[in-house]
């Protein structure tokens, strides 16, 4: 029949409007809602039970091939030396002095029994060793050799050592026990934090949509994916080296990210509604836009990640794809959980959104349009008193000194930092940070040598006699630094020993002189740090920049978003600086923990083009439209300054919340995450993104056209 012919050409056009892969995926949920969201509950289940019954193996792994201080602890297992294993020193006091018969009478028996104890090598008791005892011989201690590397033996092992060795205290008798094994075992668990933040994100949420419902739906998508990512990750440590600080970052991140994703989303989907767009088209559309946003963050934020392969540190890598995993899992379950509850409780929130719009008094961005205005009018007054005050505050930041915490910076309750202080008081500060020196091969009496030139190096208050090895073929000898393990004169003494003291000895004794001990350790890691931070740097920027030049167009935007997000992340670290390592607000001083600058920055960075892409995806779209620059960047920032600032204020708490955890790495991770967002989010987006774009004008645009024609095109949003 001729008469169908003509509408039979409809179908013909339909390749060119075929529904993106997200709204196909949006529909899918939607239409589906009950079995996709019951097929997240099962995994959820299963990934639960699993993890449950498997339990987790995480392990910590700081050694660094090529170094010095782990060239020293292989060649020190290799021979049976009992220095190769970690140790703990159980320290004690009495102000009447500890050398009586009576007081030997008590501490000896008890150290027996610690020498029976699991996960105990060797016991050395004081009274065998009178450099054990302090000057005045009020102090003293004994050495407890673990038959493994700290991370290795089980923490419960360590707890019998401590409640054994403290049984001895009273009548004027204090014992107290230090050491790595025993911070770790006393560390107390976290909650609170996950709590505090998850609860300050709802109130946020509950404010900004009016709607206790609304406000929970990206609550719940977040808990979902986290909840997941943390069973995987737990199983997946069986198989690879995975720290034991990993869950609780993963729940930073897996909460703040996953409320945010969502959250992006559903600011758009009630955007449509509002418009009196159906509730399922409202989906497709939210997903088709927002979710467009939602993975190129995600993916942005995972490549960052990625770069942290590049440092090569075995203890970060694990990390590092744990937190990818859950940033992968959590676009996951805001691209597919979160439609499928929009279609559960859709007209709930449909006539919530009714109802609220009804009361509305003022139109939705008409403030940030405002502001944009104002911003656009003195522009150069706007960037420069922003750049001055992210300035000042990263300026501390070249003064960061990288290392480890130790029990110095625990709280004065716990029972390593009273065993930490008493060893200090009773033998000096450095005795907290001795250098193992080890000297492999070469003449007879390179030990002794080496023991000679130790003694007359400066920096250092003690030397030991030389230890040899089971087979005799390896030496070791101690040396406590007249400075405490964080001081920054210990950190000279390591140089000096290496670069000047030792290496006239190896060619006249023909010996392997190597520093090794913990305190070295934690030179080597936050020397690698440093050294393979530019790579590190390079290849996240350069990566990102690549995919803003192809959603983007231009040259001169991949710039500015780069350069602007290391600016707020130098501010962040220098944040860190001064509360952590200047000690502001009663914050114990100490050295900031080595990989907390990477770590922040490949997450920030990846959460800072998420606000990126964002506002600019609206700004092109107006651009695109009206060629009018300025006109651009006030509809783009009316559009999105308000869910930015909401999404911003919600990770803000997310990470804030962490502040209240025990863990001083948490704490700086916490603090580092929400100042970057919030001077992103605040100073980047509101006050220096605008000024810049107004500047710059419609060279923002710029793309020479060579470029332009090999360029891909990716649509990041389509409206």
């Amino acid at each position: 029949m001729t008469i169908g012919t003509e509408p039979a050409a409809a179908p013909a056009q339909r390749p060119a409007r075929r529904a993106s892969v997200f709204e196909r995926l949006a529909a899918f949920s939607h239409q589906h809602r009950w079995r996709a969201l019951g097929l997240w509950v099962a995994v959820l289940i299963a990934v639960t039970a699993a993890s449950t019954a498997v339990g987790s193996d995480y392990h910590n792994d700081f050694s660094l091939p090529g170094t010095d201080s782990q060239a020293a602890r292989t060649t020190l297992q290799k021979h049976g030396s009992a220095q190769a294993g970690d140790s703990v020193q159980i320290v004690i006091k009495d102000r009447d002095g500890l050398r009586g018969r009576d007081i030997q009478q008590r501490v000896e028996p008890m150290l027996e029994k610690v020498a029976k104890l699991p996960g105990v090598a060797e016991v050395r008791s004081p009274y065998e060793d009178a450099a054990a005892f302090s000057k005045d011989g009020t102090v003293a201690y004994a050495t407890v050799t673990l038959d493994g590397k700290t991370e290795d033996v089980p923490k419960e092992d360590v707890v019998r050592v401590i409640d054994t060795a403290k049984s001895v205290a009273g009548q004027g008798l204090q014992a107290e026990v230090g050491g790595d094994a025993v911070r770790g075992a006393e560390e107390s668990e976290g909650g609170a934090a996950e709590g505090a933040g998850i609860l300050g994100a709802l109130v946020i949420l509950v404010f900004l949509f009016g709607s206790l419902v609304a406000a929970s739906l990206p609550v719940v998508a977040a808990l979902f994916a986290v909840g997941t990512s943390i069973g995987l990750i737990a199983m997946a440590s069986h198989l690879a080296n995975v720290a034991d600080f990993t869950p609780p970052i993963m729940m930073l991140v897996g909460l703040g990210v996953g409320i945010d994703y969502a959250l992006l989303i559903f600011s758009r989907y009630r955007g449509e509604l509002l418009k009196g767009v159906r509730a399922e088209q409202a989906t497709r559309t939210a997903l088709d836009a927002a979710g467009r946003t939602v993975f190129f963050a995600g993916c942005t934020v995972i490549i960052a990640l990625m770069g942290l392969v590049a440092l090569g540190l075995g203890s970060l890598q694990g990390v590092a794809l744990a937190v990818a995993l859950t940033v992968l899992v959590t676009m996951a379950a805001s691209l597919t959980l979160l439609p499928a509850l929009l279609g559960i409780l859709g007209k709930r929130i449909e006539r919530s959104v009714a109802k609220r719009a009804a009361k509305a008094k003022r139109v939705e961005g008409a403030a940030w349009r405002r502001w944009a205005t104002g911003v656009q009018r003195r522009p150069w007054a706007a960037l420069i008193v922003a750049l001055v005050a992210l300035g000042a505050l990263a300026a501390p930041a070249l003064d960061m000194r990288l290392g480890f915490a130790d029990a110095g910076n625990e709280a004065q309750t716990k029972t390593s930092r009273k065993a930490y202080d008493l060893l200090g008081e009773g033998f000096g500060p450095g005795f907290n940070g001795p250098l193992v020196v080890v000297a492999d091969g070469g003449s007879d009496d390179a030990a002794q040598r080496v023991r000679t030139a130790l003694e007359g190096t400066e920096g250092v208050a003690a030397v030991t006699p030389a230890f040899p090895t089971q087979d005799r073929s390896v030496s070791t000898v101690i040396a406590f630094p007249d400075s405490a393990p964080q001081d920054e004169a210990t950190s000279g003494l390591v140089e000096r020993l290496r670069s000047d003291v030792l290496p006239p000895l190896e060619r006249d004794t023909g010996a392997d002189l190597l520093v090794g001990g913990s305190t070295a350790a934690t030179e080597d890691f936050a020397t690698t740090v440093s050294d393979r931070m530019p790579l590190f740097v390079a290849i996240v920027v350069g990566l990102s920049a690549l995919l803003l030049l192809a959603v983007f167009r231009s040259v001169l935007i991949p710039v500015k978003a780069a350069l602007l997000n290391l600016i707020s992340i130098g501010a962040a670290l220098g944040v860190i600086t001064l509360v952590f390592q200047h000690g502001w607000f009663g914050v114990e001083p100490g050295p900031i923990e080595a990989f907390i600058p990477v770590m922040i920055f490949a997450i920030v960075f990846g959460l800072s083009m998420d606000y990126e892409v964002f506002l600019l995806s609206r700004i092109h779209e107006e651009w695109e439209r009206t060629k009018d620059a300025p006109g651009a960047v006030r509809e783009g920032l009316a559009a999105t300054g308000k869910v930015i600032t909401a999404a911003a204020a919600i990770m803000i708490v997310v990470f804030s919340a962490f502040m209240l955890s025990p863990d001083r790495m948490l704490q700086q991770f916490g603090l580092g995450l929400a100042v970057a967002i919030l001077l992103d989010a605040v100073v980047i987006r509101c006050l220096i993104v605008p000024a810049v774009m107004q500047l710059l004008g419609r060279s923002a645009w710029w793309l020479p056209a060579g470029l332009r024609r090999v360029l891909p095109r990716v649509e990041l949003e389509r409206h």
